[in-house]
């Protein structure tokens, strides 16, 4: 396979996301790294949806972007722009390459905090539950007004990938 493992992306809210109709959005995510993209459902009317969704991409090299924009559903016009983040996924692997697979459940392995080169809103915890490594995070969206996307990442190991 050519490709080191996937990546499966929990989408869960927007908060506070920019109004773009008159008074309010219908917005959905677009995840895309590569050649890939993914998307959400629309969320018709709410600045602060509830998607719940799991995306899942496949990541070949850990430099390429992976980014996370939202749109306003438009029906008759191009769907308006809400915001981007990138997700940098480079601390989970870093937990994960440290082999610590024997931890009890809920254990905080690592803590990555808001900087300028990040799009993380507050304080992240990477934490070893139920078999796996995840992270938990609060995506401060840029090139807009306002708005958030929480998210959880998490690694998927495959059979015959290459690994990191």
């Amino acid at each position: 396979m050519d490709f080191l493992g996937l990546l499966r992306i929990r989408i869960r809210r927007g908060i506070n996301l920019a109004v773009r109709d008159t008074v309010s959005s219908d917005p959905y995510c677009v995840l895309c790294c590569g050649t890939q993209k993914v998307k959400t459902r629309v969320v018709r009317g709410n600045c602060n949806p509830v998607w719940d969704e799991e995306l899942t991409i496949y990541i070949k090299d850990l430099n390429i972007p992976i980014t996370l924009s939202v749109y306003d559903k438009d029906t008759f016009t191009v769907d308006d722009n809400m915001g981007k983040a990138n997700i940098d996924i480079k601390p989970l692997i870093e937990c994960l390459k440290m082999g610590l697979e024997c931890l009890p459940d809920g254990t905080k392995v690592d803590r990555v905090h808001p900087t300028r080169d990040n799009c993380i809103a507050d304080e992240s915890c990477i934490v070893w539950n139920k078999g796996k490594m995840v992270q938990d995070m609060i995506l401060r969206l840029k090139d807009v007004e306002c708005g958030e996307v929480e998210v959880q990442i998490e690694w998927i190991d495959i059979p015959g990938g290459k690994g990191f």
